[in-house]
């Protein structure tokens, strides 16, 4: 095994040779997240609004493809996944992160083998992946969501759809620690007045019910019945029923299935971020998606520009995570979000920075797309 460049993540910037910025260059920061569908990386630089995106990166890897079944993250599933993260661990070499914070989620969480792949990624990578809980999970996602928050509203629920689990935050939008500075935030400090993980995503909801030749209503409102039996007995958000049965909260969806959705609702000829992210969809427009989703076959599916092959058997499990959430937490409006934990992570590196010396520096930085905290 030959020895990889080091990209420490949750540390300070891979150092040697050719790592060094020079004088007046911004300082970068570098967020990964493994999830058992996505590889993703964001390198940004500090912005005095938040940060700016300079490099982006996003791979369909599947890592948990199968675990539902075996306990184990397969050979195949972590070739695909390797071949993503060595991707990642050159951009961040190449951009010279100063701080690198790469996470990894429910497939190495849930897999008897996941913190044995965790090792070998350091050690053919370089990058050093933190297996985080569903807490952490969800205190992330709502920090990298809250400038998608209407805070004419009372409360948002943050719906963070991933492949092998589902997170539920419950926010309430009157409470402290929204408004704190971009980089001072702390994410423990978040008006998250109850959070619920479901080990449901769709990856392991899709092979729990297989499609078949065509999908059909009944098959899709078992998926629905079997998400809404994880959830419903979830005592701990009933204190705010009120303010959603008054009409006085708004969801908030962050997952590649539903910002999908979003895209095929607005009949985009391409996926576009900036057309989908932040996007206002009554309860009536994704299930009027969902409708029109359960009319194609996979293949048909798989031609719609904003779903793609890769994605043609997981959309509709993503819808029926959706639906069954709004089934049981009605809302008539829903923010699509295509941002979240990665954001999250940004926010976290960003507001540690502000705690240790450092020495500043000035400088220009890349064109990208800035984000708001």
């Amino acid at each position: 095994m030959s020895e990889a460049p080091r990209a420490p993540g949750g540390s300070r910037g891979q150092g040697g040779q050719g790592s060094r910025r020079s004088p007046g260059e911004q300082p970068c920061y570098a967020a990964l997240d493994l999830g058992t569908n996505n590889c993703r990386l964001l390198v940004a630089t500090p912005s005095p609004r938040g940060f700016r995106v300079i490099e982006a990166y996003s791979r369909i890897v599947r890592l948990g493809e199968g675990l539902s079944q075996t306990g184990q993250l397969s050979d195949a599933a972590m070739e695909r996944s390797m071949a993503a993260l060595k991707v990642c661990a050159e951009k961040i070499r190449r951009r010279k992160a100063v701080r690198v914070k790469a996470v990894a989620t429910q497939a190495c969480r849930g897999a008897s083998n996941g913190t044995e792949f965790v090792r070998r990624v350091a050690e053919e990578t370089g990058l050093r992946l933190q297996i985080i809980t569903p807490r952490e999970e969800a205190q992330l996602s709502v920090a990298g969501c809250m400038s998608l928050f209407d805070r004419e509203a009372d409360a948002a629920l943050v719906v963070d759809v991933g492949g092998g689990s589902t997170e539920l935050s419950w926010v309430d939008l009157k409470g402290g620690g929204l408004d704190a500075k971009p980089r001072q935030f702390e994410a423990w400090k978040l008006p998250i007045r109850a959070w619920l993980s479901i080990p449901i995503g769709v990856v392991t909801l899709a092979e729990r019910f297989p499609e078949g030749e065509r999908a059909d209503d009944g098959w899709f409102r078992a998926m629905v019945e079997e998400v809404k039996s994880k959830i419903s007995a979830f005592p701990h958000a009933a204190p705010m029923r009120k303010t959603f049965d008054a009409g006085r909260a708004h969801m908030v969806g962050t997952s590649g299935a539903i910002t999908s959705l979003a895209g095929l609702h607005l009949g985009l000829p391409r996926y576009d971020r900036n057309v989908v992210d932040g996007l206002w969809m009554q309860r009536s427009d994704c299930e009027a998606a969902a409708g029109r989703l359960l009319t194609l076959t996979a293949k048909e599916r798989a031609l719609e520009p904003c779903i793609g092959a890769d994605r043609a058997d997981l959309v509709l499990a993503g819808a029926a995570i959706l639906q069954a959430v709004q089934e049981l937490w009605p809302c008539s409006r829903v923010r699509v979000a295509d941002r979240g934990l990665r954001e999250g992570l940004l926010m976290s590196l960003m507001s540690d920075r502000q705690k240790r010396p450092r020495r500043r520096r000035r400088g220009g930085a890349g064109s990208a797309r800035t984000v708001n905290a």
